[in-house]
């Protein structure tokens, strides 16, 4: 092989965590990423709360406990955080299932439904939060 098929390839070596993490990723890619993390934190903590349903339903007075657990504010952190990662899952997953029907797989489709999902998942976290925390 001669020498310049050799160097025609760029070599990256001496790449930083500070480098990646100034790397701007497209919209597309960060649904992805939440995607990912949503299924992971319900799938973690679906054990937990399968649970707390099991401990809720044996008898008036453990439902009566639970309910006053959750009246407190960490508490309804907890339930609005697994609350939006069910709902983003449930909104990615079913731009994922569109974009399996080879709709919106342009890079502007694909952005487009991406921010669409975005919107959608963080307005019905924010009633999910308003209905929390009391103000309807």
């Amino acid at each position: 092989m001669s020498d310049a098929a050799k160097s025609a390839r760029p070599q990256f070596r001496n790449i930083h965590i500070f480098q990646i993490l100034r790397y701007r990723m497209p919209l597309a890619a960060v649904v992805s990423i939440l995607h990912r993390i949503s299924g992971l934190l319900m799938f973690v903590l679906l054990p937990f709360v399968l649970y707390l349903l099991d401990k809720s339903l044996t008898s008036e007075i453990s439902f009566d406990y639970f309910k006053s657990f959750t009246s407190g504010w960490f508490v309804k952190l907890v339930i609005l955080a697994l609350s939006w990662a069910y709902l983003h899952h449930f909104c990615a997953g079913f731009r994922h299932l569109i974009m399996d029907n080879h709709i919106g797989l342009s890079k502007e489709g694909a952005r487009h439904s991406a921010a669409s999902v975005l919107v959608v998942s963080l307005v019905l976290a924010v009633l999910v939060a308003l209905k929390l925390f009391g103000a309807f």
